[in-house]
């Protein structure tokens, strides 16, 4: 092989010693560009740290339940339900044109027993009057598809357990209901 031209006064042991201190300085200044210390250090600690509060939100890092707290979730035992038959309820809806809307709903109410009946017949003009007063606050764009009567149901739910109190309502359910 022939070799390259030599400048003057440098002979091939001193290139090579330059090239060795050359060498040896680039491994200690070598540190990690931007791309990455991103690809290597910060995308990393983010993965973990969002998969750590993935498992902790879904509850695979919720640490073992007492006994006590295993009680509590269990579901209530549920023996054969009482409906009552709430009276037939007409009122007119908010409307915003000249012509009237109104509302016609009729619902059944489970309770616990019999006993619950006895309690809520006490406390009937609490209940109706409660649900009067938020019926006719209603709106027919209130009333329209699946979340409009999910809403409502649980709506009346709240406003008959608030009334007849502390007796436990289960819930509500419609066994007629007109808009027109």
């Amino acid at each position: 092989m022939a070799k390259a031209p030599q400048p003057k006064g440098k002979t091939p042991e001193a290139e090579e010693a330059q090239d060795a201190a050359a060498g040896a300085e680039a491994p200690k200044k070598k540190k990690f560009s931007g791309k990455k210390l991103v690809l290597f250090v910060v995308l990393p600690v983010l993965l973990l740290g969002g998969g750590g509060a993935a498992a902790f939100f879904m509850g695979l890092l919720g640490g073992a339940k007492t006994e006590e707290a295993a009680h509590a979730e269990a579901p209530a035992e549920t023996g054969p339900s009482v409906y009552y038959e709430m009276p037939e309820m007409l009122v007119n809806l908010v409307t915003t044109g000249k012509k009237p809307s109104y509302l016609k709903l009729k619902v059944s109410l489970e309770l616990k027993d019999e006993e619950a009946s006895k309690q809520v017949d006490a406390v009937l003009p609490r209940v109706v009057d409660s649900f009067q007063v938020y019926l006719r606050a209603l709106r027919v764009e209130d009333l329209q598809g699946s979340a409009g009567i999910l809403r409502l149901r649980q709506e009346l739910l709240t406003r008959v357990a608030d009334a007849a109190k502390p007796t436990e309502v289960r819930d509500v359910l419609f066994k007629e209901m007109l808009v027109q």
